[in-house]
């Protein structure tokens, strides 16, 4: 049980017995972390809330509150301002708590009380195309919420959503029968795929009676068409390989690469069933879905305002020329993971501008009795220097595969400067930690729903809020041990007087609290930027309080935080998917 929900456990009786019957049903405290460490460790503004419903004084009251929760062993309580309740947490209890988080395997994180399946769906990208900076979002925030959901208890399944079906294949099959190079197929597959959809696109342009044949290339094969179907087997098979390199070298698994094609049986039965219930309608030829007029306007999201008006903006699920939607497919999608994978939970990592097409798609299956916890994780854009949308000099976008490779040559630089006389295997290893570990604390430690500057200066500086001044924290703490002469056991209990080892201990009891309160709004941000917190407070203790030249059981406690602070570090590092070097 965390610290506030401890409190909180406290609280409820104490508010019962202070005011009676005047206490609103179901009324449950809420005990937040303090902003500033000089009114307490966390606070609660309970009697505040509730004086002014019971007609009493919010301080009379909290008064009363405290006085019926009597003397804590953990904390001592005072009232601040109009009512606040204050607690402030005794140094012996931090000494407890820590000591109680090197036995424990979690680190103190407790694991969610009633597990649930959770389907994630992030990356995504297009089959036949190579991935760019712009799948970093995705890709990087959906692997860390799998991770905490993971090591939360959570049955998780990751599912890379892939373009592997749509119209860029009819022009990538005419491209593949009369101007693919089989060689530059051999030595690039992604490359060489993406140049053939480029030439045929633009040779449409010129020429636009090759696009009719294109989509009949497209026909042959949505009717199954055995030569067309064996050329999409063979796109989706050189791509995924492609893929899978660079998701191996971000340390990214997928339980799941079912594509927009895995649905496509799905989809006819689907809207037919939709016209048959009443639930979709014929539209200017197209079978849409409207609004059932069960939200308010301004919730609905088959409803926008125009000129003072609400006008109806559809859910279209079959187009006029009999041909599918995204929209379709994603429903298929909704109704395969909650059927077959008996999902409590969906969570979509994709950028923001999708927001109304997620909307309308939770919202049909609403209409449909289908229900869960849907969610679209929207994200900004990654911007360049200038702040706007990061390309490359010639316009094109950038190449996610160069966007790594330039990371770990550039940490590799770093390294032989730090550390000139390290082995190379060592410092490739290393090189290769730090470059993409910068990449992904880059993205993880913004607000996802925030634009950010890709800046390569700021996410490899070793001081700030960067993945290698973590690292670099971390490397300086096993450096103790190194230093440790004879027994550096750790001790049954910590001994905490100095006010620097007292808020270390603070900031490492607070993971337990951290770590499940990403889920909440799937924020990864805010484990990084306590990670980076953490890693403050080790430097200011390590400045202050001198661990191997200290004695007794100031030396064994002290050396107890620092076992405890790599630990957490490690391991917070983990659930974001970076890796924490023993040398730097």
């Amino acid at each position: 049980m965390t610290i506030p929900a401890r409190l909180e456990e406290k609280l409820a009786p104490a508010l019962k017995a202070a005011l009676g019957d005047a206490l609103p049903e179901g009324f449950a405290p809420v005990v937040t972390v303090s902003q500033d460490l000089r009114f307490g460790d966390y606070q609660c503004n309970a009697a505040m809330v509730l004086a002014k419903q019971a007609r009493m004084n919010p301080r009379a009251l909290a008064q009363a509150v405290i006085d019926a929760m009597g003397d804590m062993p953990i904390c001592t309580m005072e009232i601040a301002g109009p009512g606040f309740l204050n607690f402030r947490l005794k140094p012996e209890f931090f000494a407890a708590c820590a000591s109680a988080m090197l036995q424990d395997d979690r680190l103190g994180v407790p694991a969610a009380d009633e597990p649930k399946t959770i389907v994630i769906d992030f990356s995504a990208p297009n089959v036949a195309k190579p991935m760019h900076v712009g799948h970093i979002r995705s890709t990087i925030i959906g692997d860390a919420l799998a991770r905490i959901a993971r090591f939360m208890g959570h049955n998780v399944i990751t599912d890379n959503h892939i373009g592997d079906w749509g119209t860029q294949f009819g022009m990538i099959l005419w491209g593949w029968k009369n101007i693919l190079n089989e060689q530059a197929l051999a030595d690039n597959p992604i490359e060489e795929l993406l140049r053939v959809y480029k030439e045929v696109n633009a040779l449409c342009k010129e020429k636009p009676e090759l696009l009719p044949v294109c989509k009949a290339e497209l026909v042959k094969l949505q009717s199954g068409d055995a030569e067309n179907l064996a050329i999409w087997e063979r796109c989706v098979a050189v791509s995924k390989s492609g893929l899978e390199k660079i998701y191996d070298q971000l340390d990214i698994h997928f339980d799941y690469w079912l594509g927009e094609s895995a649905y496509n049986d799905a989809l006819a039965p689907l809207v037919d069933e939709m016209i048959a219930s009443g639930l979709a309608r014929e539209s200017e030829g197209a079978i849409c879905v409207f609004s059932d007029g069960t939200l308010k306007p301004q919730d609905d999201p088959f409803l926008v305002q125009e000129k003072g008006e609400w006008k109806p903006i559809p859910c279209i699920v079959r187009k006029a020329d009999g041909g599918f939607l995204y929209a379709t497919t994603d429903l298929a999608t909704l109704d395969f993971r909650t059927k077959v994978w008996q999902a409590d939970a969906i969570w979509y990592v994709v950028g923001a501008p999708q927001a109304q097409h997620f909307r309308q798609i939770f919202d049909v299956e609403r209409m449909r009795g289908i229900t869960g916890d849907f969610r679209h994780v929207a994200f900004g854009s990654i911007l360049g220097s200038d702040r706007r949308p990061f390309k490359t000099r010639s316009g094109d976008t950038v190449s996610l595969q160069d966007v790594l490779d330039e990371a770990i040559e550039r940490a590799g630089k770093v390294i032989d400067e730090k550390s000139p006389d390290m082995p190379a295997e060592e410092r490739e290893a290393v090189s290769r930690a730090v470059g993409i570990g910068a990449v992904k604390f880059a993205e993880l430690s913004q607000n996802r729903m925030t634009d950010y500057v890709f800046d390569w200066d700021k996410m490899l500086a070793l001081q700030g809020d960067t993945a290698p001044y973590l690292q670099n924290s971390y490397v300086r703490v096993r450096s103790i041990f190194r230093k440790v002469e004879g027994d550096a056991a750790l001790p049954e209990s910590l001994t905490l007087t100095e006010d620097a080892e007292i808020h270390l201990a603070r900031m490492l009891v607070r993971f337990g609290e951290i770590v499940p309160s990403v889920l909440d709004d799937c924020r990864p941000n805010v484990l990084a930027g306590y990670l980076f917190d953490l890693a403050r407070a080790f430097h200011s203790f390590y400045e202050a309080c001198p661990v191997l030249r200290s004695e007794g059981d100031v030396r064994a406690s002290r050396l107890a935080l620092c076992e405890l602070t790599s630990r957490v570090l490690k391991q917070g590092m983990a659930l974001l998917g970076i890796h924490m070097p023993d040398r730097m």
